[in-house]
């Protein structure tokens, strides 16, 4: 399992179409064999920083969702929202065991 955290900025006016974009992007995603879990998460303090949490089966299946066409739409809705460059932190995980994901799948 792989577990990234982007970490992402976005623009004050754009809170609403980038979380809209997200959520729209994450739908999907899980539909993806290779996707686990895609949540998107805002800031409380900061209604302007986000969190996609993106848990992925194997080191491949990042790559294989980057191919999608709603990575792509997202990709390109979402750029010119960013207050800055979105950052990507990557995570192995300790639990659940890999069985456990999917009792946590949508």
């Amino acid at each position: 399992m792989l577990v990234v955290h982007v970490l992402v900025h976005v623009k004050p006016d754009s809170i609403e179409a980038f979380k809209a974009a997200s959520i729209e992007n994450a739908r999907h995603s899980v539909q993806e064999p290779g996707v686990a879990r895609f949540d998107v998460i805002q800031q409380q303090d900061d209604p302007t920083r986000f969190v996609l949490v993106e848990v992925y089966r194997t080191a491949a299946d990042p790559a294989r969702h980057k191919e999608t066409a709603h990575y792509a739409t997202w990709r390109d809705t979402v750029a010119p929202m960013m207050a800055a460059p979105r950052r990507a932190v990557k995570y192995a995980n300790s639990f659940p065991d890999e069985q456990g994901w999917d009792l946590v799948r949508t």
